[in-house]
């Protein structure tokens, strides 16, 4: 049976150079990087070196850098310390922002009386930006603006320079979890100067359970966890080397090639378009998935013309990996909260399923994923 892997967006395959690289390290180097003698040494220089080396892909200084265990935990510290170290009593958000957002921001309003506010979208899943611009001019309050980069289940691309356009000139602080964004849009730190972002090596072909938070220079930092002084104080826990040099080799690839891996995953992408209108009645695309210039171009979700429940699990039997939505509604009886908030109730109840894409894939797993949902599909 054929194994084909069209999940990328909940998580990549590691390239073979990023396993190579994470194995050489651990071999190599185990000393601990707070240690003051010559396996410290090492251990910190290369530690230092991919904070550099990320630093210079983003235009960003390194010093700005704060390497996490991954996107959630980047997000949580950045929202944290907005509320508790920066003075922000209000934050604007989306209804589909990834649970990493909208839970953390449940705790900060419900344990700190923190104000919040969710600006309107349109049908797929937009952010309005008149409604934005009119709840951020009230600046009664220290206010935080935070919304994703890519929407991690329609592949929706936000108007960056706009959103931070719109803070710059209304004196509000701006936020974007960028996990779904980096390495699949270009950010140039310099030239879009957003505040705050995070990021998760695993959305980009490098190892799970290592990330970093990018806070602008001048934010002090007060950290989540305790115990220890690294990160400049900023998060307590020996750094995790062999992963955060895996981080940064899986992002140079990323960016080095990112023309190159645009051009192949968007053909493969229109390519699945085609064959799906070919082949199936009445099916639509959620968000702006299906449009290449606005959406990213790794992720496609589609709606089907009716409910189908079985449908991932016999996709699954055959050796597809999906999603309904995204991985982490993925077996819920909840559906997903992106999908419910945009679309009509009758439309809900429609399967609708992520497919998403990687430099792995192929025009021929494209092929065998039609023929299998021809077989499944009536």
């Amino acid at each position: 049976m054929q194994k084909i892997y069209f999940d990328s967006a909940a998580t990549t395959a590691i390239d073979k150079d990023v396993i190579s690289i994470i194995t050489k390290t651990m071999e190599s180097t185990y000393g601990n990087p707070s240690s003051s003698h010559q396996f410290g040494r090492s251990a910190r220089a290369l530690v230092e070196q991919s904070r550099k080396k990320i630093a210079q892909i983003l235009n960003c200084s390194a010093t700005e850098i704060v390497f996490t265990a991954g996107g959630s935990e980047a997000d949580n510290l950045i929202l944290f310390n907005a509320v508790k170290n920066l003075g922000v009593k209000r934050i604007i958000t989306s209804s589909i922002e990834h649970h990493a957002i909208l839970h953390t921001i449940k705790v900060l309003e419900n344990d700190f009386g923190v104000i919040v506010d969710y600006v309107d979208l349109d049908e797929n899943g937009e952010i309005d930006l008149a409604h934005l611009t009119f709840l951020i001019e009230d600046q009664t309050y220290k206010t935080l603006v935070s919304l994703m980069l890519v929407n991690n289940e329609l592949g929706n691309i936000l108007d960056i320079d706009k959103i931070v356009e719109i803070c710059k000139k209304n004196n509000a602080l701006f936020h974007s979890d960028t996990v779904q964004g980096i390495a699949h849009v270009p950010i140039d730190l310099q030239k879009t100067p957003i505040d705050f972002i995070a990021a998760s090596a695993h959305k980009f072909h490098g190892p799970k359970g290592v990330g970093f938070a990018v806070f602008k220079k001048g934010f002090g930092i007060s950290p989540l966890l305790h115990g220890g002084e690294q990160e400049r104080g900023a998060r307590a826990g020996t750094e995790n080397i062999h992963s955060i040099i895996g981080m940064e080799k899986a992002l140079s690839i990323a960016t080095d090639h990112f023309d190159e891996h645009k051009m192949y995953i968007n053909d493969l992408k229109q390519y699945f378009i085609i064959k799906l209108k070919e082949n199936f009645k009445d099916i639509s695309f959620n968000g702006r998935s299906d449009d290449l210039e606005k959406s990213a171009f790794h992720i496609l979700n589609v709606r089907f013309n009716k409910d189908y429940p079985m449908l991932l699990f016999s996709l699954d039997l055959k050796g597809i990996a999906v999603s309904g939505g995204s991985a982490c509604q993925s077996g819920s009886n909840k559906g997903s909260h992106v999908l419910n908030a945009i679309l009509t109730e009758k439309e809900s109840l429609k399967t609708s399923v992520r497919f998403s894409f990687s430099k792995y894939n192929t025009k021929d797993e494209i092929d065998y994923v039609i023929e299998v949902l021809k077989g499944i599909i009536a």
